[in-house]
């Protein structure tokens, strides 16, 4: 081969390899371009209500969501937030649990035709729609919940909470479980030479090795609660009551709820274009943002923090 036909090709090779490191570039900036235009969309579509409307002692600490009312609107999220945060704390203290107990039986007890075998049935749990679960939630839970509690007819924040946990586990087990499974197996077998027993390596040498996993595992099963949208719409009464009533942490899981989620979605299609309500509506939106912003900040600091221990 000539020396011309040589460069030629090594001209090319990098040629090649500066467009595809571009398209990298392209892609990863991408993301970052999105999430500030979406947050800019509905920035934009609700500037109106801030400087129309907006009163930040209602806005933040009323419980009375009234929009559209006769003689004058009412936009306070008090309850709504307080809902949405009683949902999604109840369904991940009965998901994290049992999500996290499910990803260390597949990677450490379950023999491997029975974990194939749960691996599957966790993806199709996960691949169940939203509204399957709802109406699951209306007539499988809530009639098992009224019988076991005596609660009078209709659904509430344990109905609502049970159906978000069942939809988060999959997340968990799933993500859990591949944290598990990188921890190098030299640390394993590293314990039991130490005499440690199958539950010794699994929470005082698993656990802390795959943290930052597993952290990332209940995350993202804290992100599904808190945005997941048809089936707390459909599970959890949809009412604008106080669920802490005064007494926080304290609540009443038998009572209605109503949530920010589900508040955008059920109104948003009666809402006339550029009211108050509708404008009202993307200003939920960015508190949704800044929710999920803070639990990802914690969550950053949180792995940071864990890694420099």
């Amino acid at each position: 081969m000539s020396r011309a036909s040589r460069e030629g090709r090594t001209d090319w090779r990098l040629l090649l390899e500066k467009a595809i490191e571009g398209l990298i570039f392209v892609s990863g900036i991408s993301a970052i371009l999105f999430v500030f235009s979406i947050f800019l969309f509905i920035l934009l579509e609700g500037r109106g209500f801030f400087l129309t409307e907006f009163r930040f002692g209602e806005f933040f600490f009323s419980t009375e969501w009234v929009p559209e009312a006769a003689g004058k609107n009412r936009f306070g999220t008090l309850a709504l937030v307080a809902g949405s945060a009683a949902v999604a704390l109840l369904s991940m203290s009965i998901a994290v649990p049992f999500g996290l107990g499910a990803a260390v039986f597949l990677s450490e007890f379950c023999t491997p035709r029975i974990k194939e075998t749960l691996k599957i049935v966790i993806e199709l749990l996960a691949a169940i729609p939203s509204v399957v679960w709802g109406f699951i939630g209306i007539t499988l839970i809530n009639d098992s919940i009224q019988r076991a509690t005596g609660v009078s007819p209709g659904t509430n924040i344990l109905n609502g909470s049970i159906v978000l946990a069942l939809m988060a586990v999959p997340i968990i087990v799933s993500i859990g479980e591949d944290a598990l499974r990188a921890v190098p197996d030299s640390f394993r077998e590293a314990a039991l030479a130490l005499g440690a027993t199958r539950w010794q390596i699994t929470y005082r040498v698993l656990f802390p090795a795959a943290k930052n996993g597993l952290l990332a595992a209940v995350l993202l099963g804290v992100g599904r609660a808190i945005g997941e949208t048809i089936a707390v719409l459909m599970c959890t009464g949809h009412a604008v009551i106080m669920p802490f009533d005064g007494k926080f942490p304290y609540f009443h899981p038998l009572e209605s709820a109503r949530t920010l989620t589900a508040t955008i979605a059920a109104e948003m299609g009666e809402a006339a274009r550029d009211s108050s309500h509708y404008q009202a509506l993307f200003v939920l939106g960015l508190m949704l943002f800044g929710i999920t912003f803070v639990i990802n900040l914690t969550a950053d600091l949180a792995v940071r923090g864990i890694r420099k221990r």
